[in-house]
């Protein structure tokens, strides 16, 4: 049986379940496949893989429906951010207030933000879930592109779009090249309790090994990490007594919040850098990791993907209601060139920051410490830094402008 659809969305993760909610309201035939289906029950312990999401994807959520799905199950808002050096002088603080922000973002579960955006998009009467289902062929043709899944089920559509993650497989079938480079660390990531209470600052710490984040949850003294350091070490913290790894935890986070307790699981990954040479081809675009992986510094990863649908949808949307061709390489040039450029600028500052505090070369120490310094006192220079974190600054989607939802509460 063959089904016809406009846009085909391959992945039904976060970015791919934001992307249909963005075509609610439209007349276009949206089908969403994804392979497995979130787990609806939630853990009394969070799970280990979280995203600090900024202002502009609450934004973005609220504007699809999603933000109060997200704060009915579990969302952590932080008002300040405290980042500082290791044996240094380097250190400086972001307030909310500064801005005249309520908080400075959310740390939120990845299953939460899924199951959210999917409660949004079964919906939606324009959109068909394959979930859990595979994609087993594509072929692209002149006017549509022909997809066939496992079940059997066959599908075409004007427009394929791969939202399915770092090793897509809509990416890999388009031979799009990628550029990739290994940071040649590893992060670690757990639930971790602490003997102080957080009081809702997220604390990241850079040492010579790498950086480590601590990113406060719902609970007083509940904290989600993630600690970045060389690969045989990570194995080595993973895989030590819970006793071992709390001690070396603590020291590593100069004792900041006290003695650290690990909760539940703890594991680590690989960090890579992926960007695809192309975002777009015939029939095809590309959005969230599929199209670029940057580091977990700053927890920009989702912010970044929530962008790419955001701005997709507003391209495609712009497309159709003016009868062009939605599914046209030479249409889809302009969310290519304004998504690679964001995308770019993100992977740039993430590399300038991770080059700028690797190692403990003394003038390096002074430079980070100057700068810090600096960036703290000069006018201005700390609200644009606090600006662009928090997603109020650049090239914004109309869904991740806050004039749409002044209207509704916070």
């Amino acid at each position: 049986m063959m089904q016809s659809v406009d846009i085909a969305i391959v992945g039904g993760g976060m970015v791919g379940l934001a992307l249909a909610a963005a075509f609610k309201d439209t007349e276009l035939r949206i089908a969403v496949i994804e392979s497995r289906a979130p787990e609806s029950e939630l853990n009394d312990l969070p799970d280990v893989r979280v995203s600090a999401l900024s202002r502009s994807s609450e934004t973005v959520l609220r504007n699809l429906g999603a933000w109060q799905g997200i704060t009915q199950r579990r969302a952590a808002p932080y008002q300040a951010m405290e980042v500082w050096e290791q044996d240094s002088f380097a250190r400086i603080e972001f307030e909310a207030q500064q801005l005249a922000q309520p908080d400075l973002g959310h740390i939120v579960e990845n299953r939460v933000i899924q199951l959210a955006l999917l409660e949004q998009v079964k919906q939606q009467s324009n959109v068909t879930l394959f979930m859990p289902e595979k994609c087993a062929s594509m072929a692209i043709g002149e006017s549509e592109a022909w997809l066939t899944l496992e079940s059997g089920q066959a599908l075409t559509a004007k427009l394929v779009i791969g939202a399915d993650g770092a090793n897509s497989w809509v990416r890999k079938q388009q031979d799009i090249p990628l550029t990739h480079w290994d940071y040649g660390h590893s992060a670690i990531v757990a639930n971790i309790r602490t003997k102080e209470e957080h009081q809702r600052v997220a604390r990241q710490i850079f040492t010579p090994q790498g950086p480590l984040a601590f990113l406060p949850l719902g609970e007083d003294n509940l904290s989600s990490i993630v600690w970045s350091t060389d690969p045989s070490r990570a194995e080595r913290l993973v895989s030590m007594s819970s006793g071992e790894f709390n001690k070396a935890l603590t020291a590593e986070f100069d004792n900041r919040l006290g003695l650290c307790k690990v909760e539940g699981e703890r594991f680590a990954f690989p960090l890579k850098m992926r960007y695809a040479r192309d975002f777009v081809a015939e029939r095809v675009a590309l959005v969230g990791d599929a199209a670029h992986t940057i580091h977990p510094l700053a927890g920009q990863g989702v912010n970044l993907g929530l962008l790419d649908a955001a701005s997709l949808a507003q391209e495609v949307l712009q497309l159709w209601q003016a009868g062009e061709d939605i599914g046209s390489k030479r249409n889809l040039r302009s969310y290519e060139r304004w998504r690679k450029s964001e995308a770019a600028k993100m992977i740039a500052a993430m590399q300038g920051f991770k080059d700028l505090f690797e190692g403990s070369n003394p003038a390096k120490k002074l430079i980070r410490g100057i700068g810090m310094k600096l960036a703290g006192q000069l006018p201005g220079a700390k609200d644009e830094i606090m600006k662009r974190a928090l997603g109020l600054k650049g090239n914004l989607p109309q869904l991740a402008q806050q004039s749409r939802h002044k209207s509704q509460t916070v």
